[in-house]
């Protein structure tokens, strides 16, 4: 239970960076044309932040994708080598969810 809700929080923070990085983006293309040396330093620091933010994210998010695959791959491992555990399993969760929205 704790690793599939470490992967949602990691597929959470990795779409709440690419927010952040298209709104900085945004930013930076709002304030082009505005003139000074200091802006334009400024500018060229933050356009470099994001091309590593953007290469650290795609790396996060392949990583994150290729541990999904890998977790699918165990699944489906195991519930072709103990088939009647797994309906077991399924018939279990079945019926406390269906308690669960029966109560209701």
């Amino acid at each position: 239970m704790n690793q599939s809700s470490n992967d949602v929080s990691k597929e959470q923070l990795i779409a709440d960076f690419k927010v952040v990085v298209a709104d900085a983006e945004a930013l930076l293309k709002a304030t082009a044309n505005q003139g000074g040396e200091k802006l334009a330093e400024v500018r060229a620091k933050a356009e470099e932040s994001l091309r590593v933010v953007n290469a650290k994210l795609a790396l996060a998010q392949d990583a994150l994708i290729e541990k999904t695959k890998e977790a699918a791959r165990a699944t489906d491992e195991y519930v072709h080598e103990n088939p009647w555990n797994a309906v077991g399993a399924a018939a279990a969760i079945g019926l406390i969810v269906g308690y669960l929205l029966g109560r209701r």
